[in-house]
This record gives C-alpha cells, structure tokens and sequence, in this order.
C-alpha cells in the first residue's frame, strides 16, 4: 500500500483527485482491495488483472497515442 498520510486520505475519499502517482496508486489499489475482498476468489483475480489490462490499453489508445500523435507534430519525429 502506498504511504499516503491520513489527511490526503480523508480528502481523496471526499472527492479531491489524486495530486501524485503515490496517491493515484492508493485511490487504485483501494478499489482493487475492495473488489477482491467481497469476493475472495481465482475468478475475481483474474477479473481484476484483466480490467487493470484493459484500462490500461484503453489509456493509451485515448490518451497516449493521441498526446504523442500532437508532440510529432510540434516536434517532429524522431
């Protein structure tokens, strides 16, 4: 787990984003806790893998692919 002080906890919990990749990880691995322990089992540890996998490759074909599309660009390739 992620060493995120209580306070952030507290005000992630009530809405604030996530300011940095250690909280990013403790709000995702919160969820992820949650989900496993109200269903213990292969099944849901396969499941949660599998929608970790998907999220990410859904992050980069909309966020990265498009990003880096735009750098080429302003920048040109390599």
């Amino acid at each position: 787990m992620p060493y995120v002080k209580q306070e952030a906890r507290r005000q992630i919990m009530h809405g604030r984003p996530p300011m940095d990749a250690g909280e990013l990880n403790y709000v995702l691995t919160t969820i992820i806790h949650t989900y496993w322990y109200a269903r213990p089992k292969y099944q849901t540890a396969n499941d949660i893998v599998g929608a970790l996998e998907g999220a990410k490759a859904e992050f980069q074909r909309r966020v990265l692919a498009p990003y880096e599309d735009t750098k080429i660009i302003e920048n040109g390739d390599l």
